[in-house]
């Protein structure tokens, strides 16, 4: 496969800057075409972005025959759906996270990607920036010593300001997400603890709505012990003063420390040597990086940077902490 020609359904706010453009930017890869159910958005959002091809449906876009690798940017609702009509025809498939609304629905794409001897990759995006790539690295060299505990606390007010604009908020609708803000951040959150610690040995957890703000839970507790030994603990709030914010991650090891900000752009790190502070700029299109590796492997080139198989171990650690 020369190149890959991508098509997006689903080409909402998410991709106006996080991905729709990086398409172009990573070598051997173009997008070409573009779906929205709106067809005057799917119009405008193809004529600002310089894309050849647009469509209201998204069967037209996969009946594309430039198309030869699909972007499912939808609500999650409608992934499981896209995804098996996209390896059915043999196309390369990237999902936004989190995957689907439940593990049941994430196995059932694992299973039509084993079926159709497809290619399918998770947009678990923040395992290919530098800065996640720093603490893997820091974890590597035995920095801290043998890791303890890690600690998540993600605190935000009731409209959280990390949440991409909506013109209906489906991101507290459970019916098209899942659950609510917890299931848009928390998978970037969770994933890196995978990519960091390996397989869960067990994992359980809690959720209620004590604002009753929106139909979703907006309140979410959870533990993971891995196979390795590290517990990790986690407290989602999106109900508290914007005083009280928070968004870090504390890793505790037997030689010190690591915290850094899921969604800032720091590194802290100290042991008995004595620590440092790293500054990070993330690309211009935070997706890139991944797409770029996504592209090598649909090129077969690389291996695949976020399989199925792992975001269905993510999305069974969600429903735990949800049930």
């Amino acid at each position: 496969m020369d190149n890959i020609n991508w098509g997006i359904i689903g080409c909402g706010n998410v991709t106006e800057k996080k991905s729709g453009q990086a398409y172009n930017k990573a070598p051997n890869s173009k997008l070409v075409a573009v779906m929205r159910r709106d067809a005057a958005k799917a119009a405008d959002y193809a004529a600002r972005h310089h894309v050849d091809r647009w469509y209201s449906d998204a069967n037209d876009l996969l009946n594309d025959t430039e198309v030869n690798a699909v972007s499912i940017a939808t609500p999650p609702a409608f992934h499981l759906e896209y995804a098996i009509a996209a390896l059915q025809k043999g196309l390369n498939v990237y999902v936004e996270k989190p995957v689907t609304r439940t593990s049941a629905e994430a196995q059932a794409m694992a299973q039509a990607v084993k079926q159709f001897n497809g290619k399918l990759t998770v947009a678990h995006y923040r395992r290919a920036l530098p800065m996640f790539l720093f603490v893997k690295d820091l974890l590597t060299q035995n920095t801290i010593g043998d890791v303890r505990t890690v600690q998540i606390r993600m605190w935000k007010s009731i409209k959280p300001d990390l949440i991409a604009d909506s013109e209906t908020n489906w991101r507290v609708n459970p019916e098209l997400s899942g659950g609510g803000y917890f299931h848009d951040l928390a998978p970037h959150q969770l994933d890196l603890m995978l990519y960091y610690f390996g397989e869960p040995e067990k994992y359980h957890g809690y959720s209620l709505n004590q604002s009753n703000t929106y139909p979703a839970d907006d309140h979410v507790c959870g533990e993971i012990v891995f196979k390795s030994k590290v517990v990790v603990n986690g407290s989602w709030s999106f109900n508290v003063a914007e005083s009280q914010a928070v968004d870090l991650c504390e890793m505790i090891g037997t030689r010190g420390r690591i915290t850094f900000p899921f969604f800032g752009n720091f590194v802290t790190w100290v042991n008995e040597d004595g620590g440092e502070t790293i500054n990070f700029t993330h690309p211009e299109h935070i997706q890139q990086p991944m797409i770029e590796k996504i592209v090598k492997y649909f090129r077969g080139e690389a291996p695949n940077p976020c399989p199925i198989e792992e975001a269905v171990t993510l999305m069974k650690i969600l429903d735990a902490f949800t049930k």
